[in-house]
């Protein structure tokens, strides 16, 4: 099942299918490291829902939600 990322919920994981995203944004997300086959498991939100708080390749990343909307994961069900 394809899922954004934005729409993760904690302790929820996903391996990424593709960014959804043009110019400077797909850029920033794959100098993060998040590219297609990335293993991403999101661990917690702010209190008011932004940013987000994942785990990837052995780091933590902290996400805007505008950018994990970008990214199609996904979701073993």
């Amino acid at each position: 099942m394809l899922v954004k990322l934005n729409e993760f919920i904690p302790e929820q994981s996903g391996v990424v299918k593709k960014i959804q995203a043009e110019g400077k944004i797909r850029r920033r997300l794959f100098d993060m490291g998040i590219t297609p086959g990335a293993v991403i498991v999101m661990r917690k939100t702010a209190p008011l829902g932004d940013p987000i708080e994942v785990n990837l390749r052995g780091y933590e990343l902290s996400l805007r939600k505008s950018e994990a909307e970008c990214v199609v994961m996904e979701v073993e069900k």
